[in-house]
């Protein structure tokens, strides 16, 4: 798996940076269901499309090292 894994969810473009995770959990927490930890404790996507988008903003936002981030349809960095 690459470092950086992304997915379109709707109008929202969303990076994880596995490089940069550390496995606090906190988008966990924030959107359970977007995203999860796997066996080595970094994050992942699980089923973001199944997530109201401000929750998935939110908890892209909630990551303390910047692991996540999230873009608008127009390239408008959301988070962090």
């Amino acid at each position: 798996m690459s470092d950086l894994d992304r997915r379109a969810v709707g109008a929202l473009r969303l990076q994880i940076d596995r490089s940069l995770c550390v496995g606090f959990g906190d988008c966990v927490e924030a959107a359970p269901g977007a995203f999860g930890l796997d066996a080595t404790g970094v994050a992942t996507f699980q089923s973001p499309e199944g997530v109201d988008a401000a929750a998935v903003v939110r908890a892209c936002a909630a990551c303390p090292v910047d692991a996540l981030t999230a873009w608008d349809a127009d390239g408008r960095q959301l988070a962090p």
